[in-house]
């Protein structure tokens, strides 16, 4: 700060009055020696707010040639704006309060201004100066651009922030896991109470009427030991079908069922089926409602019956033989509707949420024989089919089935 000798007295103002001379020379040349290898911006204020001295650092930050800014005021040149461009009343400046109370004031959340019109983070201490009286004279501020400590610390709060979220959903991720590990568990204990019970009493059925059928061969008649043979049929067959479901729900979950839909005449292929054994009523018939002769969709005939024979299968199984069961076949715009009616024992409301699920069975089927497996093969092959599945029911009322699948 070359013939700035006026501004360096400033500085200089508390030094001893015995110096004098060439150590007064020496002394100063110090002091501008060490301002301006400091690297911290500094400039000196006198009690109107006006630079007395400025530092080249501080001078370089704000983009000022130094010999242009003494005399100014300071807040005018860097200091006049918030950070959101609103006018910043210099009565409001901490760095003016230095003057009143004559205490040092830091801040650390501001901005000071480049000549350029932009600005950049700052924090700075302002400190009074007094003389060698004890007079306060004006004051000093040091400052410094924290552009890369703020940038650092935004950079450290996103990382704690991802951090935390990514904890969050790991968290997330085993408490799913934990419950699909319960899950499992619950239907593993459940699998093997139906596999015990299930497959327990046909084998027992079997065992016995095999036994019958040697003990007393020569006293039974052939119809006799023709109908001890078609009960050992029926019990095979059921658990044969307990077998082909568990295969199906494990093809389901390995995701290698193929769906292979083709053009289908719904109508003649629900007439067909409802002709078969299994879903003959001699004492009440089925009774089948379909206004259209003729329904043409494009489906997987082979999910549709596994669809249609459970449904109706639990149907027959779970309503009196004195009481109605209904199929009706429906099309409206692209959807097939298909319903299932029967007036039988109902699904107990506690039950409805856990209705889908393999192996769960309601509280009210009593002895009825069942796995739990055919609504859950039901809904997961209705999905498969891009269709959706409701239910309503009412204990001792009945339920029905609603399925609406696309026609193409």
């Amino acid at each position: 700060m070359e013939n700035h000798d006026d501004s360096s007295a400033a500085i200089l103002l508390n030094l001893p009055q015995h110096l004098r001379g060439e150590e007064l020379i020496q002394l100063r040349r110090q002091y501008q020696l060490i301002l301006n290898a400091v690297g911290e911006g500094v400039y000196g204020l006198d009690l109107d707010g006006n630079v007395t001295f400025v530092n080249p650092a501080a001078a370089g930050m704000i983009d000022w040639p130094m010999e242009e800014l003494i005399g100014k005021s300071m807040h005018r040149v860097l200091h006049h704006s918030h950070a959101n461009g609103n006018h910043y009343p210099r009565e409001d400046c901490p760095i003016y309060a230095a003057f009143q109370d004559g205490s040092a004031r830091r801040v650390t959340d501001e901005v000071f201004w480049r000549k350029d019109g932009t600005s950049f983070p700052v924090e700075y201490i302002s400190t009074p100066m007094h003389d060698e009286k004890g007079q306060l004279v004006g004051a000093v501020v040091t400052f410094r651009d924290i552009t890369q400590r703020r940038w650092a610390e935004e950079v450290l709060q996103r990382t704690n922030e991802e951090l935390e979220l990514k904890v969050q959903e790991r968290t997330a991720k085993l408490r799913e896991a934990n419950q699909q590990l319960r899950e499992l568990s619950e239907m593993r204990s459940r699998f093997v109470s139906m596999v015990c019970h299930e497959f327990g009493n046909p084998l027992n059925n079997i065992t016995l009427l095999v036994s019958s059928l040697q003990r007393y061969d020569a006293q039974l008649s052939l119809d006799q030991k023709n109908e001890y043979l078609l009960d050992v049929k029926t019990n095979v067959e059921r658990m044969t079908q307990m077998i082909d479901d568990i295969l199906v729900i494990g093809k389901i979950e390995a995701k290698v069922l193929e769906v292979q839909p083709e053009p289908l005449d719904v109508v003649a292929f629900s007439r067909g089926l409802l002709k078969e054994q299994d879903y003959l009523r001699p004492q009440n018939p089925i009774q089948f409602f379909c206004r259209a002769p003729q329904m043409m969709a494009h489906l997987d005939p082979q999910l549709l019956r596994s669809v249609l024979s459970n449904l109706l299968s639990n149907a027959i199984r779970y309503t009196p033989t004195d009481q109605a069961i209904y199929l009706k076949l429906a099309q409206r715009q692209n959807q097939l509707i298909v319903q299932v009616q029967d007036n039988g024992i109902g699904i107990p409301v506690e039950d409805k949420s856990q209705l889908f699920e393999p192996f769960h069975r309601g509280r009210n089927v009593s002895n009825i024989p069942g796995t739990g497996l055919g609504l859950s093969i039901v809904k997961q092959f209705v999905d498969l089919l891009h269709g959706k599945i409701d239910v309503t029911s009412e204990v001792d009322m009945g339920t029905t089935f609603t399925i609406k699948l696309p026609v193409d």
